[in-house]
């Protein structure tokens, strides 16, 4: 059963759609008029093929053209009802049939449908004469059958109820004869018999008008009518009927046409007058105006073809006699058509915004297009101006859908003022136009993007937490939600190391932990102080994301650069080998750690010689600054005692000298107060103190003497920081070699017995190579040369007692070219060399050697920063 009904569903909607094509895609009602509101005039929705209940759920709505339609569908059930008083006369007029042309909208696909309703007519209009009463004057000489034409009645219906027959109210005298003239009955009454005026003056009759309606509706008029006498000749017209016609667009007082009437009368019987009468339509009467004495017809309104096309009326010619007798002919007035209606464009359907991404071919609007004239003026065209995405295709007789032809970008325009334009084919066309604003709305089609792929940032160290250091932007071009744009730190960060002296290794510390991007105004604000001698440039990203759906993002890239400030003092160095060569960094911790023992607030000792000349370097002071460039740039000013004191500092290099040869009268000791300061603004300083010993010169050897052993214990009391001048270490040497050949002078015996025995020993090939002799200490306090003219130092930074380091090299002469260097065996007493030539010259090679290889041996206990070079003499 249940295919069964399926069956006959798809049978009967095949039937529906052939029926529809082969109607055109049309509907046809038809509805008397004057029926009750409600009253259903078919069942539109199983006409268009829709299920019950599709009729609501896809809007199926009446769209008017123009003039009320006095119909609805109904929402529920899809019918087609009457809303309001349907009156055809008022409609349509005297126009048959009475079509109205109604167009359907179904939604969800968009379809249009077009009905055509035709309102039949009813007889609800009575006949209706010009007047109730009508006046007529006829001679008493009139012959028998003489005919007066009556002016006829007129019915608002149509159809077989306008149809009008009259009769006349009965008379021996009179009969009514109808004539039919240009599908109109004329009515005129016929004299039966002789009139007499002394019998019967007047007459009166009645002349009743019925229509063909069921029931028949009747209107009547009096006759009155007047036996005259005398005057028995009527006027004549030259021609029964005058044809005439005129284009609509005649002005008014246009001469239309000249009647012409002759009485064979004589005297006042023979003056005609004209006058008309018998307008169809009745509008006429306010059209035309005739001369009574020319019979010239003008022209006294203006002429609409669309209105009323022909205009049929009599002219009466009246004598002057006694009685006056008239006669009458009648005049067509066929108006032409002029192209003076421009098309009329109606948008019937608008949806509004169309999104960007909007497929091509997507219906924006309908429209309708109509023009009143007929003919090729009534012809129209249509199209889009000016050229934009939207074009026109026609959906059926003058309609149109506006349609999507291009893609849209509302970033590129985000509204657009379509105008379209009808011309008819007239000449001179006409033109009509109906303008349409039409919206595109946004998607998210747009990434943000920044006006810099990089962004370079100064910033101050040791800015306030919280300060905004830089405002990015980006722009989206998209609308409201897909344009608002927020902001975050995607990725970046920097190298942090851990504390110094440890190998703990290197970390990655995030951008996010120094900077925060504010989500709404991108502004970048710092999390904490930035110190430049932590960190200098970082270089991380900002990213852009909408708010749509699907969000879209763009980065930005950002190198912060951190500007050193003046905001550290310069430290004092403990040793040489930690100076600023050694790396100002490390140096910089280690004289924090310095400092934090307790070394620099104390007092940093040197000792000097009487008699030491001018320029003669005590002592050294050693400082680094852990800022950069002028900030870091350090200089030295002897700030006690001031005036002309025996020692003087170097303005950039530390040097503590004699600013002339000291004497006694200098005194035993020496306080010197030395500020060392950057060139930073404001600038900072740093202060040491040195105390400079004035000694005899043996007695500034032996206390240098016990410096370096002291120092090699670790009890040092030397100021760090401070190098001892070369003539102070230079004094210490040549003690410990005095020493050394005292306590070897007993060995000298020994010597000679070895050097026998030597005579009758092999001699041993000696292997050697060109070089200078040299000794290296290496250590953390420094260096100093011991020889003036030849030295050579060798500083390693590390340098701990315990890895000390010396090296002996014979200084020999470079070998003459020739044989190879290895078969080359040095004279012996090329093995010797002068260590100092102020207390040991030309010493023997058996005698020196002994005391320089003791003291090798020894100067383990020397201070382990000196370092001693014995050169060429």
């Amino acid at each position: 059963m249940g295919e069964r009904c399926c069956c006959l569903s798809v049978v009967r909607v095949l039937v529906l759609q052939a029926a529809w094509a082969l109607s055109g895609g049309q509907v046809r009602y038809s509805v008397p008029e004057e029926a009750k509101a409600g009253t259903v005039v078919g069942r539109l929705a199983q006409d268009l093929g829709l299920e019950a209940g599709e009729a609501e759920a896809r809007r199926l709505r009446l769209v008017a053209q123009g003039r009320r339609a006095s119909v609805e569908v109904s929402g529920a059930s899809g019918a087609l009802l009457v809303s309001s008083r349907l009156d055809r006369e008022e409609l349509c007029g005297k126009s048959a049939p009475c079509a109205l042309r109604l167009e359907v909208l179904l939604e969800r696909p968009l379809r249009v449908f077009h009905v055509q309703l035709e309102v039949t007519d009813i007889n609800d209009n009575a006949p209706v004469f010009p007047a109730a009463r009508k006046n007529l004057s006829i001679a008493e000489l009139s012959a028998p059958e003489s005919r007066f034409p009556l002016e006829g009645a007129s019915d608002a219906d149509i159809g077989a109820n306008a149809q009008l027959t009259y009769t006349l109210s009965p008379s021996e005298y009179f009969s009514l004869d109808l004539q039919k003239s240009n599908e109109q009955y004329c009515t005129e009454l016929v004299l039966t018999k002789s009139l007499d005026r002394e019998t019967i003056p007047v007459h009166r009759l009645v002349l009743t008008a019925s229509d063909g309606g069921r029931p028949s509706l009747t209107g009547t008029m009096e006759l009155v009518i007047s036996v005259l006498d005398v005057n028995d000749n009527a006027p004549q017209f030259n021609q029964s009927v005058y044809k005439v016609q005129l284009p609509e667009s005649a002005a008014v007082g246009t001469l239309v046409t000249r009647v012409n009437a002759t009485d064979p009368d004589l005297g006042t019987n023979s003056e005609v007058t004209f006058m008309a009468t018998s307008f169809i339509p009745p509008s006429g009467r306010d059209v035309i105006s005739v001369n009574p004495n020319t019979g010239e017809i003008h022209l006294t309104a203006a002429l609409d073809f669309e209105e009323v096309s022909v205009f049929d009326f009599r002219i009466e010619a009246r004598d002057q006699g006694t009685p006056p007798l008239s006669s009458h002919c009648i005049v067509e007035l066929e108006v032409l058509d002029v192209n003076d209606n421009a098309p009329e464009v109606w948008v019937t359907s608008l949806s509004v915004p169309v999104p960007e991404d909007a497929s091509l071919g997507t219906v924006v609007a309908l429209l309708s297009v109509s023009d009143r004239d007929s003919g090729e003026n009534g012809l129209v065209r249509c199209w889009v101006w000016p050229a934009s995405p939207f074009g026109l295709e026609a959906t059926f007789a003058d309609s149109y859908s506006l349609v999507l032809r291009e893609a849209l970008d509302r970033e590129r325009v985000s509204e657009y003022e379509v105008e379209v334009r009808a011309e008819d084919g007239g000449a001179p066309a006409l033109r009509a136009s109906r303008g349409l604003r039409v919206p595109v709305s946004d998607v998210n089609d747009n990434a943000p993007s920044f006006a810099q792929a990089v962004y370079t940032v100064l910033a101050r160290e040791n800015n306030a937490a919280g300060a905004e250091l830089a405002r990015l932007w980006a722009r989206d071009p998209d609308e409201a939600a897909n344009g608002r744009v927020s902001y975050s730190v995607w990725d970046g960060g920097v190298a942090a190391g851990g504390a110094a002296g440890s190998s703990s290794g290197v970390g990655w510390r995030p951008a996010s932990s120094y900077v925060s991007v504010d989500a709404e105004s991108g502004r970048v604000w710092a999390l904490q102080p930035l110190d430049y001698e932590e960190l200098q440039v970082l270089q991380f990203e900002v990213r852009a994301v909408d708010a749509g759906e699907p969000p879209l993002s763009g980065n930005a890239t950002v190198q912060l650069f951190v500007l050193d400030e003046n905001d550290n003092a310069p430290a004092l160095l403990p040793a040489a080998g930690s100076g600023p060569e050694a790396g100002g960094v490390a140096a910089a911790e280690a004289a924090a750690a310095w400092a934090g023992a307790g070394w620099e607030s104390g007092t940093l000792w040197a000792w000097a010689a009487w008699g030491a000349p001018a320029g003669q370097v005590v002592a050294k002071i050693r400082a680094v600054d852990a800022d950069s460039g002028y900030n870091a740039w350090l200089r030295y000013e002897l700030w006690e005692p001031r005036g002309k004191g025996p020692f003087r500092v170097g303005l950039y290099s530390g040097e503590v000298s004699t600013a002339r040869a000291l004497d006694e009268a200098d005194g035993p000791r020496q306080r010197l107060l030395i500020v060392v300061r950057d060139h930073g603004e404001p600038a900072r300083s740093a202060t040491a103190t040195l105390s400079v010993s004035l000694l005899e010169a043996a007695e500034a050897a032996l206390a240098a003497g016990s410096s370096s052993a002291s120092s090699s214990a670790g009890v040092s009391r030397s100021a760090a920081g401070v190098e001892l001048g070369p003539a102070a270490a230079s004094a210490a040497t040549n003690v410990w070699l005095v020493v050394a050949i005292c306590a070897v002078s007993s060995l000298f015996l020994l010597a000679v017995v070895l050097y026998g025995a030597s005579r009758w020993a092999p001699r041993a090939a000696v292997l050697s190579a060109a070089g200078p002799t040299t000794l290296v200490c290496a250590s953390e306090v420094g260096s100093w040369s011991y020889s003036q003219r030849h030295s050579r130092s060798l500083c390693v930074a590390d340098g701990a007692a315990k890895s000390d380091l010396m090296v002996f090299s014979p200084n020999f002469p470079p070998p003459p070219p020739g044989p190879a260097a290895k078969d080359t065996q040095p004279e012996p007493s090329a093995l010797l060399d002068t260590v100092s030539g102020d207390t040991f010259l030309n010493l023997t090679y058996s005698l020196l050697f002994l005391p320089l290889l003791f003291f090798a041996l020894s100067s383990r206990c020397c201070d382990p920063g000196q370092i001693i070079a014995a050169g060429d003499r």
